[in-house]
């Protein structure tokens, strides 16, 4: 089959990958809290040289973690056409938000300068270096692990009565459902394709006619979303699932030294990153 129906391959948020690594062995709530910490910092870098440390950064936390980094980069190829397109969309509709710099287009509303350009690779490489980040962290810590470091992390604000476990299971069950939709979802282009539909055999760039062909399988992925819930929460109340219920975990976390040196050398170099020295 078609490489074009290879859905499930190119999602590696949501997966858990097994390979025993030292980022594997981390305390969940020690990795948690870095990646974070590491969002928020390269979310706030404008610099070319801050950027390109952070995507260094990526790529070597997939070294460290065992998992191929072809992996890694088969996970940014199904959003390259968004990439794409909030690319175009910023260089001319931003520029006048962004008038410093060396101006090389002046036409219109269409202003592209120095600055502008600035932006979109700067948007480019830090949407590139989240999807790496999100996908290092949950391939390397599994379902559960996710769960109880939420539930760990936001534990303080029980105090204010906040559903701290509610809220750290509907986000550990969206993030595991991901490559279980793409999965589905390819079953479903599979079979229409061996009755004869077209999924757009042509490039990304044919974005548009791509999407018009991916509307019949809409509905039926919603269906498959609404059965699988379903299925979700008669097996929770088979368990005597009690939401807001007080419960004790089997899971007891102790973070170690190394645990503490990881969020150390996080913090630094997120805050190396806030501070952009960086001139270029």
């Amino acid at each position: 089959m078609s490489s074009e129906f290879e859905i499930s391959r190119s999602i590696t948020i949501g997966q858990y990958v097994p390979t025993g690594s030292f980022i594997h062995r981390l305390d969940p709530r020690i990795k948690l809290l870095a990646f974070v910490i590491l969002v928020l910092a390269i979310a706030f870098n404008t610099s070319y040289i801050g950027n390109a440390i952070g995507l260094a950064l990526s790529l070597y936390l997939f070294w460290a973690s065992k998992i191929p980094i072809s992996y890694g980069l088969s996970g940014v190829k199904p959003a390259i056409p968004f990439i794409v397109i909030l690319a175009i969309l910023q260089l001319l509709f931003q520029g006048q938000l962004f008038s410093d710099g060396r101006v090389y287009v002046d036409y219109g509303f269409i202003l592209i300068t120095s600055e502008s350009i600035r932006l979109v690779v700067v948007s480019a490489v830090r949407f590139i270096e989240i999807i790496f980040l999100s996908s290092v962290l949950t391939l390397s810590t599994s379902t559960t692990e996710l769960t109880h470091s939420i539930q760990s992390l936001l534990s303080p604000l029980k105090k204010i009565n906040f559903p701290v476990h509610e809220i750290s299971l509907i986000t550990t069950i969206a993030i595991r459902f991901v490559p279980t939709f793409a999965i589905e979802m390819e079953k479903m282009m599979k079979a229409q394709a061996s009755r004869g539909a077209d999924f757009g055999t042509g490039g990304w760039w044919r974005i548009i006619q791509r999407t018009k062909e991916m509307f019949p399988i809409i509905i039926p992925l919603f269906n498959i979303a609404l059965s699988r819930a379903e299925d979700l929460i008669l097996a929770m109340e088979s368990r005597c699932y009690t939401p807001g219920g007080d419960r004790s975990s089997f899971s007891v976390y102790k973070a170690l030294t190394k645990d503490y040196l990881v969020l150390l050398v996080g913090l630094l170099f997120s805050l190396l990153l806030l501070f952009d020295p960086f001139p270029f």
